[in-house]
C-alpha cells in the first residue's frame, strides 16, 4: 500500500479508497499493493528495448550510447522496438478477433437452431450483413440467411484470397489510401500470423516496414474481426437503444444473491442474466433467505454489453474487480475471457466467494470450471446461478462491507443507428444536424475518450473525468467504449441532465436533441462503432472527404491490454490522431518514435502522440481538433450569401 498520503480532493474516487482501506485493515492485498512492489519495473522492456525472441537472448540495447548497440543477431533499436510493437498490436488484435470468430460461431448455431436460449433479435442488422457479404435474401427463409452470414463472417478469418469484407464500409479516399500504401487487411488469422513470422529472429528488419504491418494487422481487427464481433452480436441480442441503468458498486445488497459476470464475450453473461430472472430461480433464491431475490453486476466490457443492451449495472472497471470481491457479499464471479486477474482466486478464498471460469480458453488454478458452449449455455447459467444460490447460505455476515454509496444514473446505448436515429427520425435518420452543427461551430468537435483503466492510477485520481468535463466544456462532444466509459459511467457523467458543465453550443445541441454530451457506445470491440460514425460524417459531407479531414482526435489515458495498442493503430491508420497517456512503448527507439508521432502522418493522415501528464491531453485533443477547423476552412466567418435566380438555374435537381 501507498505509504504517502492520499490526497482529499474532487477528482478522487472515495468508494474505491474506503474498500482499500478496509482490505488494508484486514491484510488483504490488492493489485495496486502488487504494482507498488514492482517497481522500479524493467527500463529496458518498458521503452521497446529488450528482445527474447530467440534463444541467443534476451538482448537488451543501452539507450545512452555506453553499451551495446545490436543484439547478438545485430538488430538495433529500431528494429527491436518495431518488432516489439508490431507483436503487441497483433496481439490485441488476436484477443479481438478471437471474440468475433466466437461470436461468428455462434451466429451459426443459433441460426441451426443449436443453440437454445438465443435468436436473432435484430433483423434490420442481419440484412445489412447479407448484403455486405452478397447473401441473396428474396425468397429465402431467415434462417438460411443467417447461417449463410454467420458462415460468410467466419470465413474472414481464414480464407486464402481477397480483403476483409467490412473495409468497403470505410469512406472512398480511405480505400484508396490503404490500397497505395499496401496494408488493406486480408484474412485476420493471416494478419495476425505474418506478424508473428515478421517480428521473429531474421526477418523483417526495417522498422517502417515492420509498422505497416501493425497498421494491417490492427486494420484486420478494426474492420474485421472486432467490426465482425460488434454486428453480429447486435443481430443476436438487439442494437443498442438509449436505456437508463445504474452503476457503481453499491448495486449489490445484502438481501440478494449476487452474481458478478466479468469478462468480454456477452454469450455467457446474457444467459447467466436472462436465468436470474427466471421466476423458478428468483424463488430459489428467496428460499435460500435472499428474499430481494438476486442481482447482476458487470464488470469490464462485460459490463458495458449488458449495460447498453439491457440496463443491467455496472459495477465497475478492471482495477475494481478485487475491490468487489472484498465487499465479502458476492456469492460468484463468471468469468469468460481477456482482463481477469489471477489474484482473484485467492482474494475469494478468504470469503465464501466462488471464482467460475466458463472458457476452455481461459481456465484460472484453484477456480471451478463449468464449459459453458453455444449448445449448453442456458443449462449451465442455470447450474452456475443455482450454484451462487447454494452459496449464500456461506456468508460471513461480519465481513460484509458493501460501500454506502449512492448509484449513478446513466443513460446508455449510443450505437450509431442510435445517433443517426436521434438526430433525425424514423424516415430521415441522418447525421446532417451534426455535421451542420459541427460546421457551425456549436460542436468543435469530437473526441473518443476510449480504453483501459489500470492499476498504474490509484483511486486517489479519476483522470478521465477530469479530461471529459474540460472537453465538453469546450464544446466537445465525447463518445465512450470500454473501461473509460465504466469510470464515466461510476461518475455519474451520463445522464442529459450532465450537460450544465458542457459549452454553449454542445449544451444547446444536448437539448435539442435530448442527449448527454457524453455518449456511451459500449464495449472495447465496439470501438468499431465509432468508426462507422466517423464514415457517416463523411459520408453526409461538408467536413472533407476522408476521416484524416475530420476535426476529430481519440485517447486512451491509461491503456494496460495489448488490445488498447491495437484500437490506436488502426485508428492511427484510418487517419485519426491518437493520444495515449503513457511514455511510448517505443521511446528507446528514437528513429520509430518520431516515425510514429510524425512520419506517419505522411502516409496514413493520422499520427500518435504520448503524454504521461494527463493534464496536457485535453487542450492536445482541443489543438488537434481546431487544426482540423482552420484546414477544413470552417473557423473563417463567411458572409451570408442568398441565392439569386441565376444561382438557382445551376442547382441540379436529384
Amino acid at each position: 500500500m501507498r505509504k504517502e498520503k492520499v490526497k482529499n480532493y474532487k477528482g478522487e474516487d472515495q468508494v474505491a479508497l474506503d474498500v482499500l482501506k478496509n482490505m488494508k485493515e484486514q491484510g488483504l492485498e490488492s493489485t495496486f499493493d502488487r504494482y507498488q512492489n514492482q517497481q522500479p519495473q524493467c527500463g529496458f522492456g518498458s521503452t521497446g528495448l529488450c528482445c527474447r525472441h530467440c534463444q541467443m537472448g534476451p538482448c537488451n540495447i543501452d539507450p545512452f550510447g555506453r553499451g551495446a548497440q545490436t543484439g547478438v543477431c545485430g538488430a538495433d533499436a529500431n528494429t527491436i522496438a518495431a518488432r516489439h510493437f508490431l507483436r503487441i498490436v497483433a496481439a490485441g488484435s488476436a484477443a479481438h478477433s478471437d471474440h468475433g470468430r466466437s461470436v461468428a460461431h455462434l451466429f451459426i448455431s443459433t441460426a441451426r437452431g443449436e443453440a437454445p436460449g438465443y435468436e436473432i433479435k435484430d433483423k434490420e442488422k442481419l440484412f445489412m450483413l447479407a448484403e455486405i457479404f452478397d447473401v441473396k435474401t428474396e425468397g429465402r427463409e431467415l434462417k438460411e440467411i443467417a447461417e449463410e452470414v454467420g458462415e460468410m463472417g467466419l470465413a474472414e478469418f481464414g480464407k486464402a484470397y481477397g480483403y476483409q469484407r467490412l473495409v468497403v464500409r470505410a469512406p472512398e479516399n480511405r480505400q484508396k489510401v490503404w490500397e497505395k500504401l499496401g496494408i488493406t487487411p486480408r484474412a485476420i488469422d493471416r494478419e495476425v500470423t505474418e506478424s508473428m513470422h515478421r517480428s521473429g529472429m531474421g526477418t523483417d528488419q526495417d522498422f517502417k516496414n515492420i509498422i505497416s504491418q501493425a497498421s494491417r494487422v490492427s486494420l484486420a481487427d478494426g474492420w474485421g474481426g472486432a467490426m465482425l464481433a460488434t454486428e453480429m452480436q447486435d443481430a443476436l441480442f438487439g442494437t443498442p437503444k438509449p436505456v437508463h441503468g445504474k452503476a457503481n458498486m453499491g448495486v449489490f445488497k445484502k438481501d440478494t444473491v449476487n452474481v458478478v459476470v466479468h469478462g468480454h464475450e456477452p454469450q455467457v453473461s446474457e444467459m447467466v442474466a436472462v436465468v436470474a430472472q427466471d421466476p423458478e430461480m428468483i424463488k430459489l433464491a428467496n428460499e435460500a433467505g435472499a428474499k430481494d431475490g438476486i442481482t447482476i453486476g458487470g464488470i469490464c466490457c462485460t459490463a458495458n454489453e449488458l449495460l447498453v443492451r439491457h440496463g443491467i449495472p455496472l459495477a465497475g472497471h478492471l482495477k475494481m474487480q478485487e475491490l468487489i470481491i472484498a465487499t465479502g457479499a458476492i456469492e460468484a464471479v463468471v468469468v469468460d475471457v481477456q482482463c481477469i486477474m489471477q489474484a482473484d482466486v485467492d482474494l475469494s478464498n478468504e470469503f465464501h466467494t466462488k471464482v467460475i471460469t466458463t472458457s476452455s480458453k481461459a481456465k484460472i488454478s484453484g477456480a471451478s470450471h463449468i464449459e459453458v458452449t453455444d449448445e449448453n449455455a442456458l443449462a449451465k447459467a442455470k447450474e452456475i446461478i443455482k450454484i451462487a444460490i447454494d452459496n449464500y447460505g456461506n456468508r460471513d455476515n461480519e465481513t460484509i462491507n458493501i460501500p454506502k454509496v449512492k448509484q449513478s444514473d446513466v443513460v446508455v446505448g449510443f450505437s450509431h443507428e442510435t445517433i443517426k436515429y436521434m438526430l433525425g427520425g424514423k424516415f430521415r435518420a441522418s447525421y446532417r444536424p451534426l455535421n451542420d452543427n459541427i460546421i457551425n461551430g456549436r460542436i468543435r468537435g469530437v473526441a473518443g475518450v476510449v480504453g483501459c483503466a489500470s492499476s498504474t492510477v490509484w483511486p486517489d485520481k479519476r483522470p478521465y473525468l477530469d479530461l471529459v468535463k474540460e472537453l465538453i466544456a469546450n464544446n466537445v462532444l465525447v463518445v465512450q467504449t470500454g473501461c473509460a466509459a465504466a469510470e464515466c459511467a461510476r461518475g455519474g457523467l451520463m445522464v442529459p441532465e450532465f450537460k450544465k458543465y458542457a459549452g454553449e453550443g454542445l449544451r444547446e445541441v444536448c437539448e435539442a436533441v435530448g442527449i448527454p454530451p457524453v455518449l456511451h457506445s459500449g464495449s472495447c470491440v465496439d470501438n468499431s462503432r465509432i468508426l462507422i460514425a466517423l464514415s457517416e460524417l463523411v459520408a453526409e459531407g461538408g467536413l472533407g472527404n476522408d476521416f484524416s479531414e475530420l476535426p476529430a482526435a481519440g485517447t486512451c489515458l491509461d491503456w494496460m491490454h495489448e488490445k488498447a495498442l491495437t484500437i490506436g493503430q488502426y485508428f492511427v491508420a484510418s487517419g485519426a490522431y491518437i493520444v495515449f497517456g503513457t511514455e511510448s512503448p517505443v521511446a528507446g527507439a528514437p528513429d520509430v518514435h518520431k516515425y510514429l508521432t510524425e512520419g506517419i502522418e505522411e502516409e496514413t493522415g493520422g499520427k500518435w502522440a504520448f503524454e504521461p501528464d494527463h493534464s496536457k491531453i485535453a487542450k492536445m485533443l482541443i489543438a488537434a481538433i481546431e487544426h482540423k477547423r482552420d484546414l477544413l476552412g470552417i473557423n473563417e466567418k463567411k458572409e451570408r450569401k442568398l441565392y439569386d435566380m441565376e444561382d438557382r438555374r445551376k442547382l441540379e435537381v436529384v
